[in-house]
């Protein structure tokens, strides 16, 4: 395969996707037959309201929840077909996660954090920590924990973190949800900015509607349905 032609395969697609929730004795059906193209290289948002599917749609295609019906391809591996070990190995090499709650570990300081993805594949990154703290602007923060640090911190540290292993791609569910306005929008400015430079795949999921304007493309969730 040539060099253009492995280009123009899409680093994500989502084949006719469905999640459904049993709550009782009733079936609720979170996305129904969602397909989607990423192309690698792209900034995609997704928008929609509340309840709309649109963390189902993330974490599915982010290898995180597999789907009741349909397939998910990082590249050209339906990643819900691999053994559990290659679906692990595909999600800590290829893929990095920031979230709305930061969820870094309480007892380790902001370098360990951001090490950790590393340390569970066995590598010693502590450099490139220090590079990564150092670019989102926190390396003289690196021994402190996180309840030590403000919110807009934390999230700069998760930032740092979803890079540690070099990944293609950077899920962020909500990365502004929990920060006031000013400092959300310097954490994606800085979130932008390094996906740009390093070259990454971006999708985020956000309520916030001018947030949503932000990237290559915009995508709508309605009813568990895309209608942009």
């Amino acid at each position: 395969m040539t060099g253009d032609a492995a280009t123009d395969i899409p680093i994500i697609r989502a084949d006719n996707v469905v999640r459904t929730f049993k709550i009782g004795q009733n079936r609720i059906e979170v996305l129904r037959g969602v397909t989607l193209s990423v192309k690698r290289g792209e900034k995609l948002f997704l928008s929609g309201a509340s309840g709309a599917g649109k963390t189902s749609l993330l974490y599915t295609l982010a290898g995180l929840e597999a789907p009741n019906e349909g397939k998910v391809f990082v590249e050209e591996n339906s990643i819900y077909d691999l053994p559990r070990h290659a679906l692990a190995r595909c999600r800590s090499s290829q893929m990095g996660y920031v979230f709305q709650n930061y969820f870094l570990l309480p007892e380790l300081t902001a370098a360990e954090n951001v090490m950790l993805p590393a340390m569970m594949r066995g590598k010693n990154t502590g450099n490139r920590a220090e590079e990564l703290l150092e670019k989102v602007g926190l390396r003289d923060r690196a021994t402190h924990l996180p309840t030590e640090l403000s919110g807009g911190e934390q999230q700069r540290v998760a930032i740092a973190r979803a890079l540690i292993n070099d990944p293609d791609i950077i899920f962020a569910d909500e990365p502004t949800g929990n920060l006031d306005s000013k400092t959300g929008a310097s954490v994606m400015d800085l979130l932008m900015n390094l996906v740009d430079e390093q070259h990454k795949t971006l999708m985020v999921v956000t309520h916030d509607p001018s947030l949503a304007e932000s990237g290559d493309r915009k995508l709508e969730l309605f009813d568990g349905r895309l209608v942009a």
